[in-house]
């Protein structure tokens, strides 16, 4: 889970976290990104063809990396779940553990 607010400004310089979430996620594991969470998407460079929601005010950098934004409260598009804003936490926690019961090991 990557988390919004400030740190992903901070995640996203970090080659050793963007290398942590490009592996996670090409080895098929749930990586799930809220708020501002997409920047470090984006740096991961996972994004191209991808349908993904977060705060809108990123929304056209996330577009400028290849995804298709959608404005509601969670969007899951195969192991990458993404989630809005804070009074979206309850879906985006929701849809987290559904895809973790859905993992193996």
């Amino acid at each position: 889970v990557i988390p919004g607010g400030y740190a992903p400004d901070l995640i996203r310089r970090d080659d050793a976290l963007i290398g942590l979430v490009r592996e996670a996620y090409g080895q098929g594991k749930v990586v799930a990104a809220i708020c501002h969470a997409g920047w470090v998407l984006a740096s991961a460079g996972i994004l191209q063809g991808r349908r993904v929601t977060s705060v809108s005010s990123i929304k056209d950098d996330l577009r400028n990396a290849g995804a298709e934004w959608i404005d509601q409260e969670v969007v899951r598009d195969g192991n990458l779940i993404t989630s809005r804003i804070p009074i979206d936490l309850p879906a985006f926690c929701k849809a987290i553990i559904e895809a973790l019961g859905g993992q193996k090991g």
